[in-house]
């Protein structure tokens, strides 16, 4: 028997612990998606509480609390601090086989240094002892990004953000390098109405161009892509439940838009033309700019109404989908590859069973001039767990190229949750050490070794380029 989380945590081979001793554990993170806020590391922020810095818009634990009958008060309502934590506390023990009883003591040992269990008899310690630890500069904002070997981030953003703490950042020359991600749902989302209106006036306030039609919102978007560039951009995020494709003409953009800025509903038909209108549009532009283009697919949100119109979006409310993809993301990715317009591509996929579809699809659109230019992305959200990885990399592995994977990122709005990389990169040596155990893959130590420093982290580095 094992002890639980030791220094060869998920390694089950002699192989797979020098796979990763000898070429991932050291290597620098390189963590090209996630939700932190710039302002927050360009301030190096010094939370007040563990519970500020690990509970507070993490709703996986908030999930896992609410399904064990925790009260909304001790999650994202009045108790304080100290009585959230505790409620979390007397949760982890009861999250055994899910990914965040591995992630929460990960995060314990390696940002905190505690190896005991987190559990009621253990919280008040451990509350205390993390607390006192915030309190040092090494665990401000900045500290916890560099103790895990940061070297560079995307945050994700607005097209009507000012990023001006990106501008704060580089100017300060801190580590780690901090990138915006350019992320523009909200400018082609018809669906929402009056928000969309709103979101148009903000639009044109920021870009300087009075958005009275289509043309006017290209040119907005236009503007901001430039804008972004100029601040080190070089990656665009989009988060749908699939993909769109029509043939041009099919309906009247013109009318789609001004419908719906001037108050009157369309068909939704007609709204998800708009979108792959507007994502074409998007797509020949970032190719334009250098850019790589990522599409997040597959989760449908907002799931229970009653506790969204009490809480709010993103707070736990929210699954895995089961939308058609295959057509359409053919199509797309057709007519941007058509006219030699198809920039570098990651696609994510939340649904297991479409695993296959978007593997072999990514390979339709690989034409040689860039290693690895359309991606099978990792694991996201739901899958972004043990079970989860190993299926996307074994499905990556058989349909594709899995040495040419930029593999894991965080996809996280908390400074603690880089140990998501560690977490991934364990799992990677040991899928390919079993199958040198399994005689499936000669025990090369050498060359094995390479393919693992190349997905932990130098496949991203050439793959983004964020010093061009």
């Amino acid at each position: 028997m094992k002890n639980f989380l030791e220094d060869d945590f998920l390694l089950q081979s002699d192989f797979a612990k020098r796979l990763y001793h000898g070429y991932a554990k050291d290597l620098p993170i390189i963590d090209y998606h996630n939700h932190l806020s710039p302002k927050e590391i360009a301030e190096n922020y010094q939370f007040n509480t563990i519970s500020e810095a690990w509970l507070a818009g993490d709703h996986y634990k908030w999930r896992a609390m609410r399904t064990l009958g925790i009260h909304e008060d001790y999650i994202t309502g009045k108790a304080s601090d100290k009585e959230k934590f505790l409620k979390w506390a007397g949760t982890v023990p009861f999250t055994v086989r899910n990914p965040l009883y591995h992630w929460t003591h990960l995060e314990l040992q390696r940002y905190f240094g505690i190896h005991e269990l987190l559990g009621p008899d253990t919280a008040e310690e451990i509350y205390e002892n993390t607390n006192a630890q915030l309190a040092q500069k090494s665990h401000y904002a900045q500290g916890l990004l560099q103790q895990q070997q940061v070297e560079s981030l995307c945050t994700t953003d607005e097209p009507i953000a000012s990023l001006e703490y990106h501008r704060i950042i580089k100017k300060q020359g801190v580590s780690p390098k901090v990138f915006p991600t350019f992320r523009p749902d909200k400018a082609f989302a018809l669906e929402g109405g009056d928000d969309y209106v709103l979101y148009l006036e903000q639009l044109s306030e920021v870009s300087g161009i009075a958005i009275k039609n289509y043309e006017d919102l290209l040119e907005a978007l236009d503007n901001r892509i430039q804008f972004f560039h100029d601040q080190g951009c070089r990656l665009a995020d989009h988060g749908l439940e699939q993909l769109y494709f029509f043939e041009e003409g099919t309906y009247n953009i013109q009318e789609c838009f001004l419908k719906v800025k001037n108050g009157r509903p369309i068909p939704q038909d007609q709204v998800n033309y708009f979108k792959s209108q507007v994502l074409l549009f998007l797509g020949r532009k970032y190719h334009a700019m250098g850019w790589a283009q990522q599409f997040h697919l597959g989760a449908i949100r907002d799931n229970n109404k009653r506790l969204l119109s009490q809480l709010g979006p993103d707070t736990g409310f929210d699954s895995i989908g089961d939308f058609s993809q295959a057509r359409a993301l053919s199509g797309f990715l057709n007519a941007l590859d058509s006219t030699d317009q198809l920039a570098k591509t990651i696609i994510y996929n939340l649904n297991p069973a479409d695993n296959a579809v978007i593997a072999t699809m990514v390979g339709n659109f690989n034409d040689g001039s860039v290693k690895g230019k359309v991606q099978f992305g990792s694991g996201w959200w739901f899958l972004d767990q043990k079970q989860g990885m190993e299926e996307q990399m074994n499905t990556l592995s058989n349909m594709g190229l899995l040495s040419c994977f930029v593999g894991m990122l965080t996809d996280s709005r908390s400074f603690l949750s880089f140990t998501r990389h560690e977490y991934f990169r364990r799992i990677l040596c040991n899928l390919l050490a079993q199958d040198v155990v399994n005689g499936e893959l000669p025990a090369d130590e050498k060359w094995l070794g390479k393919i693992v420093s190349d997905i932990s982290y130098y496949n991203a580095k050439s793959y983004f380029d964020f010093n061009k």
